[in-house]
């Protein structure tokens, strides 16, 4: 195999996964070790640099990060990245003196944000110090978009949602809430010198099946009851209740029900229980609070008896894959299952609306009706006119809008400056020895063995009889410490010195995994059966050394290191550092 270049930022991609696999590419592993460190005030301000809005993403984040971790390699559960997000948020002291500065004298240009969701709030909060006059426009009387109409308050406080679009918001912003943009042309019309499109999906798919008008007002599309309860139009609901959909909304709706009244709360998905699109822990908060779920039901009419809903039927089915893992959904023969519903909540997908977009703008759409949008640049067949978070790509979640928002900013900083939009500035790259003596590391190198700490939870009982009360309670600081410890510190790698080496064997000797050897190269396929331990998985490349003295090569398996630091303890002659790598996205400007 070719020898691998730990300079490059492409080796570190492949270790330290948590980062990249961040849409914002928040630096994890950093960010944990404040928080062992108890400094939660850092903690909070390096999330803040890259995910905007820590407080919310601990307590409602996908974790994309999760899966990544290197943890979940050599245990079940990963460290638990989400809420020690939290953990820094609910912990920090006030920072807002560490807040960026609005210049004193503006650069003189103007942009528009449609929408106050995180995808605009991140343009704005990445654009306002560099000089620009931002107005924010958004139908409802508050920022936050779908965090605020989408998200449960039991979820996400609204003194948590207020406080973090408050840190943006206060940054000059110029805000016109209460204001429904009927008209992009009017927008173009007031001279700004940007516009950029943060709407996200705001129109829910209903469900038309036999039975529907007459169901009338007993079916509600999912995210609008969800804003309708948000913003307090909504305080009840029927008794028995049936939710049609598998992913968060759907997870949203059931559990709000319970809060307003349903007692008997069912979720019917098409698709077999493995195969649901909801977040894990969103379906196992649902059943904890008695919620069942009824896999592989295929909706067939909304039932009417005396003008009234009664509930809906269903066909059973069973999913058959073929050859290339296509799944079909089939009948079962089973005879139809009637369940009975006061109300049904339809959360089966949300899909975007732009009919204020006049087609005489130059902005075009695809034959879904979704805006044209280059993926680098956020740009729009209107120059002038940029895309982000669910309005540009379709529904993802809050950090993807984040990271969008990030990109967006950086290009129409560019078409402001007057240059292209592809020359984008490259992110911040660096290696830094962590070595402090012969023997000791400015970095916690201790490798413990707990298993995933489990988050508080509030009593059911009283969750289940107020709609705002937080279910989850987040880590008290012994045990975020203790969690914090489980971290592997992905980004400390070893980094190897050919030219220093005497190949005395002694890493090898001390390794805790057997991930070193010293042998003779060979292909990639051949080699890695030769390691100490063999090395199986196939996704995470091997570290290979420069040719040796004797022809050997040095290989270590970077699925099982544990960043423990001793074969640079034990090395007598330092060809083994540990060495941070520091990773940090572009912004604008």
């Amino acid at each position: 195999m070719k020898p691998t270049d730990t300079k490059n930022p492409e080796y570190f991609h492949k270790v330290v996964d948590c980062q990249y696999a961040c849409p914002a590419h928040t630096p994890v592993p950093e960010y944990i070790r404040l928080i062992s460190a108890g400094k939660y005030t850092e903690a909070y301000m390096i999330n803040w640099e890259s995910n905007v809005f820590p407080g919310v993403l601990g307590r409602t984040c996908d974790r994309p990060c999760e899966p990544a971790c290197r943890r979940g390699r050599i245990e079940e559960e990963p460290v638990a990245i989400c809420r020690l997000k939290r953990v820094a948020a609910d912990n920090k002291d006030d920072v807002r003196a560490f807040m960026p500065g609005i210049p004193s004298e503006m650069n003189g240009k103007r942009i528009a944000l449609i929408g106050g969701g995180p995808a605009s709030l991140t343009v704005a909060r990445d654009l306002a110090p560099l000089g620009y006059e931002i107005h924010l426009y958004d139908e409802h009387a508050a920022g936050g978009g779908m965090m605020r109409s989408q998200i449960p308050s039991f979820r996400l406080p609204d003194d948590v949602l207020n406080e973090e679009v408050g840190y943006i918001l206060d940054m000059g912003i110029h805000t016109h809430f209460n204001t429904y943009v009927s008209s992009m042309n009017e927008i173009l019309e007031k001279g700004y010198d940007a516009v950029f499109v943060g709407t996200g999906a705001p129109r829910g798919r209903d469900l038309i099946l036999p039975g529907r008008e007459e169901a009338g007002k007993n079916v509600h599309v999912g995210i609008e009851w969800l804003a309708s309860v948000a913003f307090e139009h909504t305080h009840k609901i029927g008794k028995k209740v049936i939710v049609l959909g598998g992913g968060n909304t759907a997870m949203d709706c059931c559990r709000t029900s319970r809060r307003l009244g349903g007692e008997e709360v069912k979720v019917v998905v098409r698709s077999p229980f493995a195969e649901m699109k909801a977040s894990p822990w969103e379906i196992e908060d649902a059943m904890h609070e008695d919620i069942p779920i009824f896999e592989n039901h295929v909706p067939k009419t909304y039932v009417i008896e005396n003008g009234k809903l009664a509930g809906m039927t269903f066909e059973k089915v069973k999913a058959v894959y073929d050859e290339q893992g296509k799944r079909s959904l089939i009948p079962s023969g089973e005879p139809e299952v009637f369940i009975e519903a006061d109300d049904v909540l339809v959360a089966v997908g949300q899909q975007n609306s732009f009919p204020w977009i006049e087609k005489d703008t130059g902005v075009d759409f695809d034959q879904w009706g979704m805006p044209l949008v280059d993926a680098l640049t956020h740009q729009s067949t209107n120059q002038r006119v940029f895309f982000g978070g669910d309005a540009a790509f379709g529904p993802k979640n809050v950090i993807t809008a984040v990271a969008h928002g990030h990109q967006a900013a950086i290009s129409i900083d560019l078409y402001c400056r007057g240059e292209a939009l592809t020359a984008r500035p490259a992110p911040f790259t660096n290696l830094v020895s962590k070595k402090m003596g012969i023997h000791e590391w400015s970095y916690d190198n201790d490798v413990v063995n707990d298993q995933r700490f489990i988050v508080p939870q509030a009593e059911k009982k009283a969750a289940l009889s107020d709609r705002k009360l937080e279910v989850e309670l987040g880590f008290d600081i012994q045990t975020a410490i203790k969690e914090a410890h489980r971290c592997l510190n992905c980004d400390v790698q070893t980094v190897f010195e050919k030219d220093k080496c005497i190949e005395c064997d002694a890493c090898v000797d001390i390794c805790p995994t057997s991930c070193i050897t010293f042998t003779v190269n060979g292909e990639e396929d051949d080699l890695r059966t030769r390691l100490k331990a063999p090395a199986l998985n196939i996704t995470q490349d091997l570290y290979v050394s420069d040719t040796l003295p004797t022809q050997r090569v040095m290989v270590k398996d970077e699925d099982v290191c544990l960043h423990c630091g001793l074969c640079a303890e034990r090395c007598p002659t330092s060809a083994w550092d540990m060495q941070q790598y520091l990773y940090k996205v572009t912004k604008a400007g």
